[in-house]
């Protein structure tokens, strides 16, 4: 019999997929990879923008439902396994906090960081969706220093997705490599499952090198 609760995941290595795969372990989830050679540029092929027609990764389905946006996959898989404990239930006092810090992702610190990255001139702050960049990420700092986790001492599928995000944008210097967002991701990254996806991640990314030519 198939599993109901088996979870597919469109994929590709060293990508934002990476935390999706991290948290699908983290919450015990049964799932199959579809991996994507997105330096083949299976991403944009027919089939997969059937899929998301952004040709962004990740997306999951789950029986009929198909999901993507990565907060959106976050918050589904975590509440779709909530024995795992790693998202407060809907009367929990911590469930507002939760979704603040976990849309915060996507609204404010993707952004921010596009801009950064390329380099362009921002909105202003009237105008902007995150503020500004340093206003952005200091909300971020003065809440971590609270820590040891986002919502104190609980970790959830929030601090996965930003343990993650700050592993990559600190390795290419997008963020500043401040203690506090070091130490955060380190409670993160050194968890068995990051260690070893991660691992994995670089022999699929090497295969996907030899295949593109690259």
């Amino acid at each position: 019999m198939t599993d109901p609760n088996r979870i597919t995941l469109f994929y590709s290595p060293q990508s934002r997929a990476t935390g999706t795969r991290v948290l699908l372990e983290e919450l015990g989830a049964p799932y199959d990879l579809h991996v994507l050679n997105m330096k083949a540029g299976e991403q944009r092929s027919p089939a997969y923008l059937g899929i998301n027609p952004l040709g962004k990764v990740p997306a999951i389905r789950h029986g009929e439902a198909l999901v993507t946006e990565q907060v959106a996959i976050y918050i589904y898989l975590a509440d779709l396994f909530p024995q795992a404990g790693l998202t407060p239930a809907l009367n929990d006092p911590l469930r507002g906090p939760y979704l603040r810090w976990i849309a915060y992702y996507g609204s404010s610190f993707e952004p921010a960081l596009i801009d950064k990255f390329m380099q362009r001139e921002p909105a202003p702050v009237t105008q902007s969706p995150y503020a500004d960049y340093d206003t952005m990420l200091g909300a971020l700092e003065a809440q971590l220093s609270r820590g040891p986790y986002l919502l104190g001492e609980r970790m959830t599928a929030a601090d996965i997705l930003w343990g993650v995000a700050f592993n990559w944008t600190m390795m290419f210097g997008i963020v500043p490599k401040k203690d506090v967002f070091v130490r955060y991701s380190e409670r993160v990254t050194s968890r068995p499952a990051f260690q070893w996806i991660n691992a994995a991640d670089n022999e699929i990314a090497a295969q996907h090198a030899a295949v593109a030519g690259e």
